[in-house]
């Protein structure tokens, strides 16, 4: 029978199983649970965002402009995250469209090696998100932007684990697991509420931009490498908060 307290034990591994596998935050020791802790891979991105919406206010108390706060806010997240999310997106671009066939693409993908597509995706991708998160800080209200962003930005993650194959058969996707799709709902659901609770009915939109982000990033994926690997993954999550951040310095301004 199962009680309360192992309700709350297997609640609390899955947490710093996620936190452990999406940020670079000192942590006990525990015992792995793999994809099982997908859902909660939002919760990393609201904590991690939360502490990024600090170091701004920080910032901007200090009387540093919204520029360089912004740059301040970017530089926080990779380091928390050991630029995890940002070497997916760049080996993704570089792989993507870097080979000619899907053997050769997931070998660049593997590569350490940053290449000329790669650069230009995480340039543009990292532009836009100081552009936005610029406008932000300018405008108010970054400490729920970037907590519902990353909260939403990561739940995709774990949906595309669950309905697209392995494509490599290796590396960290492959080690980590496959989640089932109920899990992988219970995370976007959650991502949903807390954007909600921040953000109204634009929290609403988030999801669903999101979602398209990664819907996009899927179907490249299938046609090229069929499927999905760790570094598609982290180029969702980077495209996903771009769009999120789009959309709310949109509305901001």
């Amino acid at each position: 029978m199962t009680t309360l307290r192992d309700i709350a034990v297997r609640v609390l591994l899955d947490l710093l199983s996620a936190f452990a596998l999406l940020s670079r935050l000192p942590l006990p020791d525990h015992k792995a649970s793999g994809a099982a802790s997908a859902w909660a891979w939002p919760l990393v991105g609201a904590v991690l965002g939360a502490m990024a919406a600090g170091v701004a206010s920080a910032a901007l108390m200090l009387g540093v402009t919204p520029g360089v706060a912004a740059a301040l806010v970017l530089a926080t997240l990779a380091l928390l995250t050991g630029g995890l999310h940002e070497d997916g997106l760049a080996d993704t671009a570089d792989g993507l469209f870097g080979g000619w066939t899907k053997q050769r693409r997931l070998e660049i993908m593997k590569d350490s090696r940053i290449g000329s597509y790669g650069m230009l995706a995480l340039m543009l991708v990292t532009l836009a998100r100081w552009s936005a998160l610029t406008a932000l800080l300018v405008f108010g209200g970054h400490w729920a932007a970037l907590i519902a962003t990353g909260t939403v930005s990561r739940a995709p993650m774990a949906l595309m684990m669950a309905l697209l194959p392995n494509a490599r058969g290796e590396g960290l996707s492959h080690a980590t697991g496959r989640p089932s799709q109920a899990v992988a709902w219970v995370g976007l659901t959650l991502a949903l509420a807390i954007s909600l609770g921040l953000g109204g009915w634009t929290g609403f939109a988030l999801p669903g931009v999101a979602l398209l982000a990664a819907v996009l990033v899927s179907i490249s994926a299938l046609r090229r490498i069929g499927g999905q690997t760790g570094d598609i993954l982290g180029a969702t999550q980077q495209l996903a908060e771009v769009a999120c951040l789009a959309l709310l310095s949109a509305r901001a301004g």
